[in-house]
């Protein structure tokens, strides 16, 4: 699904973001990105929804059998656009809209794909259903605590049903007990088939994991098992 080949990512004044990075990330795999603060990880995120392109090296992402993007090729407005269609992002600031409910953020994925009213309707339902919101629906995003807030993220994140769902420190403004809840829903949905990408310095929240890790110390990748 994802292949970084020797990926390197210089930012303005010489900052080595990421040297000479291989990973790999298979279908329906759930990959935990780790590393301290600055190590690298919200790059790799980045480059993965062509918020940046790498300096060096080549990306490859592929979903099912059908080639999305090679860093070879460029990112077209048409190739960016198809490509984000089959990702969901959540991020560790939630980026909700605060004058609209609950509803409403979940159902913008949906819209802005041109889904029919009444797809939107049912799966926005079906999400909040999976994150256990169905009964803030109607909220607005400050009525809701960080963890409550976390889910409609992540209920947004999903309402497309994409192959891919990256995750960029989720859990780093919450309580470690929002912590676990917010891990378990991540895991029941890759336990339905969804990749899952976790960038995450909270060593805690996920020594017991069972899933593959990618550490990385200042742009590079010290351990992958």
């Amino acid at each position: 699904m994802i292949d970084f080949h020797h990926v390197t990512k210089i930012y303005s004044g010489g900052h080595i973001a990421l040297d000479c990075v291989n990973f790999r990330l298979e279908q329906s795999e759930f990959v935990l990105l780790t590393g301290a603060n600055g190590a690298g990880k919200t790059t790799v995120m980045k480059l993965l929804y062509l918020d940046e392109h790498p300096d060096e090296g080549e990306i490859q992402i592929a979903f099912g059998e059908d080639p999305a993007y090679h860093s070879r090729e460029g990112a077209t407005a048409k190739r960016v656009q198809g490509l984000r269609r089959n990702l969901g992002i959540v991020f560790q600031d939630f980026k909700l809209l605060p004058d609209r409910n609950v509803f409403e953020n979940i159902a913008l994925a949906l819209r802005v794909a041109n889904a029919s009213e009444a797809k939107v309707r049912n799966r926005v339902h079906e999400m909040l259903e999976l994150t256990g919101l169905s009964d803030k629906a109607q909220r607005l995003p400050q009525k809701l605590s960080g963890g409550e807030q976390q889910r409609v993220a992540i209920a947004r994140a999903m309402a497309n049903e994409p192959y891919l769902l990256l995750a960029d420190e989720p859990t780093g403004n919450l309580d470690p007990d929002t912590s676990r809840d917010i891990l378990r829903i991540f895991q029941n949905i890759h336990a339905a088939g969804t990749a899952v990408l976790m960038a995450t310095h909270d060593e805690p929240l996920i020594r017991d994991l069972p899933y593959r890790r990618i550490r990385l110390d200042h742009g590079k990748v010290i351990e992958a098992r």
